[in-house]
């Protein structure tokens, strides 16, 4: 499974007034495209930190200020918005252009996009791509009335079509049951429809720094970008199929489309107009704001922590996110020296690499775990809590103080921090020595070639090209993944020795 490459083409970052080349040709684009896929990007807001922006730090110093001062927002201020138009050549042939905008909405006038936006949210002959758009489209309508004005947000985006409905389509979920709870996430998705493995690392990064790294652009452009690609899989589906008018729904409260879909025979782009209107008619949906969702939530849930009856009380323990110590599997104070970790939901990508070196690191059982369940699990285990959420950091107490907070943001440096925080000792035997799949361990002795084909049988495939190789496979005794010292497994042991300082 490879990474995403960049884009296949130029990501436009745009920036400046309206007088921008840039400004201009995303407007252009806007107008023009028949499929537009949408994301954006924002810095989680603190509590209590002023609710009050001013609206020149937005990029609107061009408005001038109103009589009545701009409502303060209620919602994480959007910093940038992610583009990818696709569009027909306008020739009449069969060619198509794409073209995909990082916007900046902290040098870009709000003023000069908001009709724009608006325009295209409501244009019913565009089909608007998104994955869980509609918070986006609550933070964005709350970051443009905060700068412009109560009466210059956004409370609709029609036609829609949330790429979540896609993938259910693809893998034939049942019209007739309910979505699952736990949606996928988009690196899921894409790395199960299109094969392409997309990096989450500088998803908590603060999107409200300039200037932007040229990995955060790539980052933000991809996003929107693989949303068209997905849409592509769903089209030739669809068109594959030649039966448009009884295709089963991936919405439960439309009705079908007596449109037959036409679609080209030279390829699945984005296809002919009566094809696309079909689709839209079809499968799309609707998203609508209502006064509910312009209103934070302010009642939380309060949660009652088991407390273990050797924890240490909240007044005795000093919430610092340095680590106190020592680990639970210290021999001195009766553990059995085996270091054990657990990442919680935004380091799942530390717990593999934490495994590729060897070290027992369990992730959480549930998409959402509660605060209470990581550490009842944390406790119960004799584990250390691994998370970039300082809020956890309150709760240490109750789990003993097994919680560290992880400072560095790319997987290979918290990997590093982890090593030289916790102090731990990895040899070059306990490199790719448990399953990065479940965190499980491998079986003592090697499988042969003969025994590897037999127990992948209806489980996993292995490449035709391995079998006049002489190589071992290696079977997780609790998933049954099979492993073997392939290209992949060479450069994952030469980069993890230098991480691990393990001289070869």
């Amino acid at each position: 499974m490879d990474h995403a490459p960049a884009p296949p083409f130029a990501v436009h970052l745009v920036t400046g007034g309206g007088s921008s080349s840039g400004i201009a040709l995303l407007l252009r684009s806007l107008a023009a495209a028949r499929v537009v896929a949408l994301d954006a990007e924002w810095k989680p807001r603190r509590r209590g930190s002023p609710a009050a922006a001013d609206p020149a730090a937005l990029g609107d110093d061009t408005t001038p200020a109103s009589e009545t001062s701009p409502a303060p927002p209620k919602f994480p201020t959007v910093t940038l918005l992610q583009v990818a138009c696709r569009f027909s050549d306008g020739g009449g042939g069969e060619g198509e252009r794409s073209e995909v905008f990082v916007v900046d909405l902290l040098s870009v006038p709000l003023a000069d996009l908001w009709a724009p936006l608006r325009e295209l949210f409501e244009r019913p002959e565009t089909l608007k791509l998104g994955f869980r758009f509609k918070q986006d489209l609550v933070y964005l309508s709350s970051t443009f009335s905060a700068a412009l004005g109560c009466d210059s947000g956004f409370d609709r985006v029609e036609p829609f079509l949330d790429v979540t409905n896609i993938y259910y389509y693809l893998k034939g979920h049942d019209r007739q049951k309910k979505l699952p709870k736990e949606t996928k996430s988009l690196a899921t998705i894409c790395e199960e429809l299109l094969g392409i493995l997309l990096s989450k690392e500088l998803q908590c990064s603060d999107w409200s720094c300039r200037p932007l790294s040229e990995g955060q652009i790539q980052y933000a452009a991809s996003d929107a970008y693989y949303l068209l690609d997905i849409f592509d899989l769903f089209q030739k589906r669809i068109t594959m199929e030649g039966k448009c008018s009884s295709t089963t729904e991936l919405t439960s409260d439309r009705h079908c489309s007596s449109v037959v879909i036409e679609c080209s025979s030279s390829g699945y782009g984005i296809c002919s107009g009566s094809c696309l209107m079909s689709i839209v008619t079809k499968y799309s949906e609707k998203i609508i704001l209502t006064e509910s969702d312009a209103k934070p939530r302010t009642s939380r849930r309060k949660e009652k922590l088991k407390i273990p009856a050797n924890a240490k009380r909240k007044d005795n323990v000093d919430c610092s996110s340095e680590w106190q110590g020592p680990p639970p599997w210290d021999p001195s104070i009766g553990g059995d020296g085996y270091p054990k970790f657990l990442c919680d939901v935004m380091i799942e990508g530390l717990a593999k690499h934490l495994r590729c070196v060897g070290i027992d690191a369990a992730i959480p059982s549930s998409k959402k775990p509660e605060p209470r369940d990581l550490l009842n699990q944390t406790y119960k285990e004799g584990r250390i809590l691994l998370t970039r959420d300082a809020k956890l950091l309150k709760y240490q107490y109750l789990a003993g103080n097994q919680v560290y907070r992880v400072k560095s943001l790319l997987k290979h440096d918290q990997l590093a921090e982890v090593i030289n925080i916790f102090q731990l000792k990895i040899s070059e035997d306990q490199l790719m020595s448990r399953c990065t799949k479940c965190n499980g361990s491998f079986i003592q002795k090697p499988l042969t070639l003969e025994e590897a084909v037999e127990a992948s049988k209806g489980f996993q495939i292995i490449p035709t090209c391995l079998f006049n190789r002489n190589l071992e496979f290696w079977k997780c005794t609790d998933c049954n993944q099979l492993y073997w010292e392939g290209t992949q497994y060479h450069n994952a042991v030469q980069r993890f020795l230098s991480v691990c300082n393990i001289s070869d």
